[in-house]
Parts: C-alpha cells; sequence; structure tokens
C-alpha cells in the first residue's frame, strides 16, 4: 500500500509541474500589437535575420512582449511610457536613438507623445 502511495504522489508531482507555466508566454514583438490590431510589420524574414518595422501613433502601444536579441534604431521618435522589469517610466526617444539588446527582454511601451514615431527592429537568426 506504501508504494500506491508514493506511486500516486509521484504522479500528482510531474502533473502539477508539467502544468507550471513557460517564462516564454509572452508574444514575440511581430504578434503582440495593441488592443487586438498589430503595429509591426515584416520588412525581411530570412535564414539570416527578420526585420521589423513598428509605427505608433500618438496614444497607441505595443502589448507586453519578449524580444530575443535585437537591435533597434528610431526612424522617428516621440515620448513613451515605457514599463518592464526596472519599472514604468516616461522616456523621450529622438530620431536617430538605436539601442542593442543581447538577451531575451521584455517590455511594454505606449506613445503618449503628440508624433507618430516608427523603429526598425532587427533579429539575428
Amino acid at each position: 500500500m506504501k508504494y500506491i502511495y508514493l506511486f500516486l504522489l509521484a504522479i500528482i508531482t510531474l502533473a502539477v509541474l508539467s502544468c507550471k507555466p513557460s517564462k516564454n508566454q509572452l508574444p514575440d514583438p511581430l504578434k503582440a500589437g495593441w488592443n487586438g490590431e498589430s503595429v509591426c510589420e515584416v520588412l525581411v524574414d530570412n535564414e539570416h535575420i527578420r526585420a521589423l518595422r513598428c509605427t505608433f501613433p500618438p496614444g497607441v502601444g505595443h502589448e507586453k512582449h519578449e524580444h530575443a536579441r535585437h537591435f533597434g534604431y528610431t526612424l522617428k521618435g516621440s515620448t513613451f511610457k515605457i514599463t518592464d522589469d526596472t519599472g514604468t517610466r516616461e522616456v523621450n526617444v529622438p530620431a536617430g536613438y538605436d539601442f542593442y539588446k543581447n538577451e531575451t527582454t521584455w517590455h511594454e511601451v505606449q506613445n503618449v507623445g503628440d508624433s507618430t514615431a516608427v523603429f526598425l527592429i532587427i533579429e539575428p537568426k
């Protein structure tokens, strides 16, 4: 009888562990949008890179999502409310600003400025 209880305990433990949420449940930048609408479009997708153009009119943002390693460049800037693992802040992102992330990161943004912002995101494969 003792072995039956141990067996059942092992099965229940495995079932609970298999239901544990994955760390990678957030959408990538292409799948994430804003209020059900897409904000990014694919410019290039080949064996080497995926390049996206993401456009944010005033009031529009990008729902919580994660990025793999990527390079970003601001084609047209604006002011954004950004929430990530460091908190929430408001940041002016000017045209010509570039950034590189070497690890997987997550954030949510909203354009709180008065001009449409456009970003180029390049993800090496």
